[in-house]
């Protein structure tokens, strides 16, 4: 299988369909063992949910650990497949939930946002010094390719030691564009969904945490960008959506990269433009390698299986280069 180069399976030429496929397709990983859960208190009124996979004595493997997109989970198909393949690799597996996410509202008095990399950042610091975990990759899908991102962004010129290597899925790196990819009229389904699944978190978070949100205009809101104006952005202290966008996206920091990082999206990506990674700040830093290929829809990336290669590309790419980092 090649490193640079995607070919769809047959009739998914099409972003749309290859995004639709992927999401909607049935996996199953017989043989990845039952995870264990874990707690992370992030800050003092946020702990996290995390899945874990850990190989016998820890501390002697490697260890990954996956961030999902808006409204996913851990349970998502590409976490498990992406713990599946590591896990058969000999690396550990942590497949971290954002804030409120997995059925943990009731955990966090606040909400999640696409730039709060200071959670995976608490995170990490726990698994290397308290678990004693000295060796770490990172990837990130979409949302959570943008938090990666940021993360690494952040971290600037001195990252922690034990991180050697970051990979990002289809990452909504200018949100503001991505969003306004998101309005547009062919997208107004993955837009109704979107919004669907965050209008019952925020329900399912005011029954757990009653008096603390107002949903009283809950009901009005029909893009994300609404959502964001009334609940994301004067939650975390944004002026607006548009304030929120900008300062929360990972394209402002990439050029203070200092881990070896892989970003890879496709030009066919219905609600993450292509053309935000012609930015200079992404060409002009030499720690990023990017990987745009013509097809592969938004975290799809569906190829011919065999019998040893299930098909998904993204997965076994990004595998690729966070072990090859390690």
């Amino acid at each position: 299988m090649s490193y640079d180069t995607f070919v769809p399976y047959k009739g998914l030429d099409g972003g749309h369909r290859m995004t639709l496929y992927t999401w909607g397709k049935p996996r199953h990983f017989p043989d990845l063992p039952r995870p264990i859960r874990r707690y992370f208190d992030v800050s003092p009124d946020a702990r996290v949910l995390a899945h874990c996979h850990w190989q016998a004595n820890p501390p002697l493997h490697p260890t990954l650990i996956a961030l999902h997109g808006l409204e996913g989970s851990s349970n998502a198909h590409y976490m498990r497949g992406l713990a599946d393949k590591a896990y058969r690799l000999g690396l550990n597996v942590v497949l971290l939930n954002q804030r409120n996410c997995g059925n943990t509202e009731h955990l966090s008095q606040g909400l999640y946002h696409s730039g709060l990399s200071a959670d995976p950042a608490a995170v990490i610091q726990e698994l290397t010094e308290v678990d004693r975990l000295n060796t770490i990759g990172i990837v990130g899908y979409s949302l959570g390719g943008n938090v990666s991102l940021k993360l690494a962004g952040d971290y600037g010129p001195q990252p922690p030691t034990a991180v050697r290597a970051i990979c990002a899925v289809s990452p909504t790196m200018d949100l503001g564009r991505c969003v306004n990819a998101l309005e547009r009229r062919e997208n107004v389904f993955y837009e109704w969904n979107f919004v669907r699944n965050l209008k019952k978190r925020m329900r399912r978070k005011a029954r757990a945490l009653p008096g603390l949100f107002d949903l009283r205009y809950l009901n009005s809101v029909k893009t994300v960008r609404k959502f964001d104006e009334m609940f994301t952005a004067p939650h975390h202290g944004f002026k607006d959506a548009s304030d929120y966008y900008h300062r929360a996206s990972s394209l402002r920091v990439v050029d203070k990269i200092a881990i070896p990082t892989l970003i890879l999206s496709a030009t066919d990506d219905p609600f993450v433009p292509y053309e935000q990674f012609s930015d200079k700040a992404i060409s002009n830093n030499s720690n990023v390698t990017k990987l745009i290929t013509n097809y592969g829809g938004h975290c799809g990336f569906y190829t011919s299986p065999s019998t040893c290669f299930d098909g998904y590309w993204a997965e076994q790419t990004v595998l690729n280069f966070i072990v090859n980092g390690l």
